[in-house]
This record gives structure tokens, sequence and C-alpha cells, in this order.
């Protein structure tokens, strides 16, 4: 766990960049910090490492005071990935990954055996380890700089603004490559970012800051967009809050039939029963057909391109398990907000 207790943070020109904070983040679990520019989020997050010391309070990570400990090598124990990876543009990716496990004072060969499995781990080819960061896309990049910071295998993972130089479709799947490797490691993750979306889809607690440094709430995804503290946490989860707090429930309780047969529409499957169409004498709709997984906001979308209002079921394989109705699916996206709102 890491604690600040009443941190306080004031720079030489008078300005407050944290303000009386006291804020607990679960081991294990990822919080995320959003705000607007200026708002401490990032100060908060350097205050851990000791990259940034503050004015006055106790920040314990694992229970130990930092400021209690030798800064170089309490940063060494704690896992650091930044916007544009940071790689040394000299050194190849190999070598960039091994740089802390070398520090540690690992022999060469086992810090280069380690960066070799690492790269495996964060998807990334063996033979990336050989190019140097030039030659390689900034997503690639990125990944190499999770690497880096997974090498010596620390409990504290700290992440400042990791994919926000990267286009949309690269950083969707770089926030599934954390979320997977989250999953794996279970490491206590804190998260930097503007982006709202990309809180809500990576944590599993929110702190929302506003200028000076205010910690305003801190909250479960859910919690948080049912029921925000004030205006300024409202304004800033944006107008589309309830479509956010449904990505985030599953279509699992949703109750399924059997697909419906003689009437208008009827649901073409394949030889191995995955379904591909919805037809109509000579019309053909194509059909997306949703997992237990997937988000009840996927399947109000899919209630509303199917002709029938039915949503297509099927199992990890692909293989149809039923329908579901639009009315379930709507009665169900509002037991949502109700037992948000009930539990915050």
């Amino acid at each position: 766990m890491i604690q600040f207790d009443a941190v306080h943070k004031r720079f030489p020109n008078g300005t407050t960049a944290v303000h009386d904070l006291t804020l607990r983040m679960p081991e294990g679990g990822v919080t995320v910090l959003v705000g607007s520019s200026g708002c401490g989020k990032t100060t908060t997050l350097r205050m851990i490492n000791r990259m940034v010391e503050p004015t006055s309070g106790t920040i314990r990570v694992g229970g130990k005071d930092v400021q209690q400990q030798d800064a170089a090598e309490l940063r060494r124990s704690i896992g650091y990935v930044i916007q544009q990876s940071g790689l040394f543009p000299h050194r190849t990716v190999l070598d960039n990954i091994a740089t802390v496990p070398l520090l540690l004072g690992w022999g060469r060969r086992k810090a280069r055996t380690k960066a070799a499995e690492l790269l495996e781990t964060v998807g990334l080819p063996a033979e990336t380890g050989r190019r140097y960061p030039h030659q390689l896309s900034g997503g690639q990049q990125q990944r190499v700089g999770v690497a880096r910071a997974l090498a010596a295998d620390p409990p504290v993972l700290l992440m400042d603004e990791p994919f926000g130089a990267v286009d949309p479709v690269v950083r969707t799947q770089l926030q599934d490559e954390l979320l997977r490797l989250q999953k794996e490691l279970s490491k206590t993750i804190v998260f930097v970012t503007h982006d709202i979306d990309e809180a809500v889809r990576l944590g599993d607690r929110i702190a929302v800051f506003r200028t000076g440094g205010h910690l305003v709430q801190c909250a479960p995804p859910d919690e948080l967009l049912a029921r925000p503290a004030d205006d300024f946490v409202a304004d800033f989860l944006g107008a589309e809050r309830g479509l956010k707090l449904l990505s985030l429930r599953t279509l699992a309780d949703v109750p399924q039939g059997p697909a419906p047969a003689g009437g208008t529409w009827t649901l073409v499957l394949d030889e191995a029963r995955r379904p591909l169409h919805w037809a109509a004498d000579d019309t053909r709709i194509p059909v997306r057909p949703l997992k237990d997984t997937d988000s009840l906001l996927s399947a109000l979308n899919e209630s509303v391109a199917s002709p029938t209002g039915l949503v297509a079921r099927v199992d990890a394989d692909g293989v149809l398990t039923g329908v579901s109705s639009r009315d379930d699916i709507h009665e169900h996206a509002g037991q949502a907000h109700t037992e948000a709102r009930v539990a915050a």
C-alpha cells in the first residue's frame, strides 16, 4: 500500500502543487490520478520515488517512510514509465531493459536473460532486443519502457502519461497490454492521465484533482460515475458519464433465450453454429455477436443496430448460446445505475 498523510508541496515560487493530501493506494491495485494540467497529479506521483520532495507530511510505501530511505535505492525498487518511453538511444533494447538489474549488481548474463524474458512478456519478438530505440515504433518503444520498469520485479510501478504520445489505436492496444500484465503480475500501479476514458478503463480507483493540488474525490470508477462528489467532478467526467458506467458492466447477467424461428427475420448460422447475419427475403444485415464479458454499452449499441432488437450471444468459441432482448438489456442498464448509486 502507498499512503499519503497530510502531504503538502509548495515550490520556491510560492505555487502550491499538492495541498494537504491524504490518500490510500491499495496494494496490488491500479490507482489513477486524473485532472487538468497543473493540478498536482504528476507531482504526487513523483513524490512517491522522491524525484520531488514534499514540503510536509508523510509518504509511506509498504509501510516504510520514503523520507527515511536512500533516494537512489528507493528509485531502483520502484518501476517508472514516462511518456516517450525515455529509453537510452545509444543502447540496444535488451541493454535498455537490463539497466536497473545491472545497477543492482546482477551479472550481465542474468540481466540480459531477464530482459529477453520481459520482451516476450510485453508482446515483442525476440529480435527486437538487438535493435535500437529509433528503429522501433512509438508503441513498441512504450512496451520496452514498461519492460524496463518491470526488469527488477518491483512491487510498485509509477506510470506518468505513458500512452499519451501514441495514436488512439496503439493507445488502446497498450491499455489492453497493461490490463493483461496487471492480471498476471498484480503490481501496485499509480497511473497519471488527463484522459477520463483511460482512467475508467484502467483504474481500480480514480483520484480526481483540481488546480492547486486539491484532491476532490477518490473512488472506484462505477461509484465515481454514479455519484460525483460535486459539480467539478461531474463536469470533468463529462455529459456521457452514464455511458461510461455501462462500459464497466458486462452482459453476463442479462437473460438469454433461443433465437426466434419463423418470423420476418432469421438469424443465419454457419456449420459450426456461429452467427453470420440476420436475413429477411433478399436483405442481409451483419450481426456482431457478443460474449458474457462484453459490456452493457456494447449490448445496447448492438440491440439498436439489430433489425429485431435482439443481440446474439456466443461462447468463447463463437458458438451461439442464445439471444438477449433490447428490453432485458435496458432493464439491466437501469439496474447498473441504481446499484452504483446505492453502493456509493
